[in-house]
């Protein structure tokens, strides 16, 4: 298991359509589930302010792309002389919104097709461990999706601001195909032409907590 010190929920998130030609953003590593991190006797707890988190979702195609938000419902985790060991996320996935404001898109997004939000009505990130590698902070933790979970790692920061802590992510991809998200899929799909969606969900994951 990695060493486990940080958290940022995510997954999280998570989401996704569509796929233009664009600069292409880091892929985050997508592996087996892990060992989830548990906290250390003395470690202090941080609740996530829902209100003061955003998750932004982003998803191409070859005519062009659609961007988002999806809402963190609640979180929290702990932490031992500055460092976040363990840690639990939760998505409410019907909060799933276009930028636009496409509702016909939403709607779609929230069926069959994509994440089957009445069936799967929540995704949650259960933080694994932390490495360092490269100079970047590298965190890791299953997220469940659908029915389907995988262990994923990307990079971010951590800010500490008194009693209040910002996770912040880079900008990472994940291969929703892996949560058996297929609708236009070319890995599913065959001959679909210019009609497929891509399979990459770019995320950003800004998350602020405060101690209890």
């Amino acid at each position: 298991m990695k060493n486990k010190t940080l958290f940022v929920p995510f997954s999280l998130a998570l989401l996704v359509l569509t796929s233009s030609c664009r600069e292409k953003t880091k892929e985050a590593e997508i592996g087996n589930i892990e060992t989830v991190a548990t906290a250390q006797e003395n470690s202090e707890t941080f609740r996530a302010l829902p209100h003061e988190s955003t998750i932004t979702w982003s998803g191409y195609k070859p005519t062009g792309s659609h961007t988002g938000t999806i809402a963190l419902s609640h979180g929290k985790f702990t932490v031992t002389d500055g460092v976040i060991e363990s840690g639990t996320f939760t998505i409410d996935m019907a909060s799933l919104k276009d930028s636009e404001g496409n509702a016909r898109l939403e709607k779609h997004l929230k069926s069959e097709d994509f994440f089957e939000v009445e069936k799967h009505p929540e995704s949650v990130f259960k933080v694994t461990g932390v490495e360092t590698a490269n100079g970047k902070t590298l965190l890791s933790g299953n997220l469940k999706m659908k029915d389907t979970t995988n262990n994923v790692t990307f990079p971010m920061t951590l800010i500490h601001r008194n009693d209040t802590i910002i996770l912040r992510s880079e900008p990472f991809t994940i291969d929703r195909s892996k949560w058996n998200v297929r609708f236009g899929s070319k890995s599913f799909f065959k001959d679909l032409g210019e009609k497929y969606i891509d399979n990459d969900i770019e995320l950003t994951i800004v998350v602020k907590a405060s101690k209890e």
